[in-house]
């Protein structure tokens, strides 16, 4: 199945994005009477038929609905963005395919990339969303200094992911689909000493990902393939 993607939809007949539209008409060259599969992020399939295929401007009429359950629980990875943005991107279309409810780029005392491009990273979800036919698109939340970031109230698991050498439970023995999850992901410097005590102060438990030293963006898919593959 093909799936495409309306942030808006709204009553019975509506118009598409004007990149959408392109796509459909000019790409896949539909027309009038075509029928195909799109979606809000919200958890909702809808069934269209196309009733007017301008180019820029496709107008569509909702055949069908479905609404997708939502999960039991979330998984919400907060994460410092990669010097090489490409890296970033790698994470949000990987971890999105996978299972990802909720990212946030973490600035840390370490980062080595302090501004990032919102709306870039957001067409990397969109893609990959609809590529891999998911109704709940991950949210992007804006970027967050860690100090305040960590303070913010989470009903869930909290976790900090440290590559040190401490006796560190891995994450897979804690876990739990049960509950959501927050995991911090630090920089390519790891996080600071003060940042490593702020967390625990305020409630992350310390864990590992494995034996061996992950780079930014390798740590959050691990994370991400742990939380989606744990005991109930």
């Amino acid at each position: 199945m093909e799936l495409f993607y309306s942030p808006a939809i709204k009553g019975e007949i509506f118009t598409l994005e004007t990149e959408e539209s392109k796509h459909i008409v000019k790409v896949l060259r539909k027309k009038n009477g075509d029928r195909f599969h799109i979606t809000d992020g919200l958890g909702h399939l809808f069934e269209v038929q196309i009733i007017d295929d301008r180019p820029k401007a496709c107008v569509v009429r909702i055949l069908s609905t479905l609404q997708e359950q939502a999960k039991q629980s979330r998984l919400h990875i907060a994460i410092a963005p990669t010097k090489n943005t490409n890296r970033t991107e790698w994470f949000l279309e990987k971890s999105t395919e996978i299972g990802i409810d909720k990212i946030t780029p973490l600035l840390c005392e370490h980062s080595e990339r302090k501004t990032i491009k919102p709306e870039r990273l957001q067409k990397v979800i969109v893609a990959a969303a609809k590529q891999s036919i998911k109704t709940f698109f991950p949210h992007l939340s804006t970027m967050s200094k860690f100090t305040t970031f960590i303070q913010q109230n989470f009903t869930g698991d909290k976790y900090i992911a440290l590559c040190r050498d401490e006796n560190l439970k891995p994450l897979q023995e804690l876990c739990s689909k049960k509950n959501d999850t927050l995991i911090l992901i630090g920089p390519e410097g790891g996080f600071s000493h003060s940042e490593i005590h702020l967390a625990k102060k305020n409630g992350f438990i310390p864990i590992s990902l494995g034996d061996s030293r992950l780079r930014t963006e390798t740590a959050g898919i691990v994370a991400c393939t742990i939380i989606n593959n744990c005991p109930q």
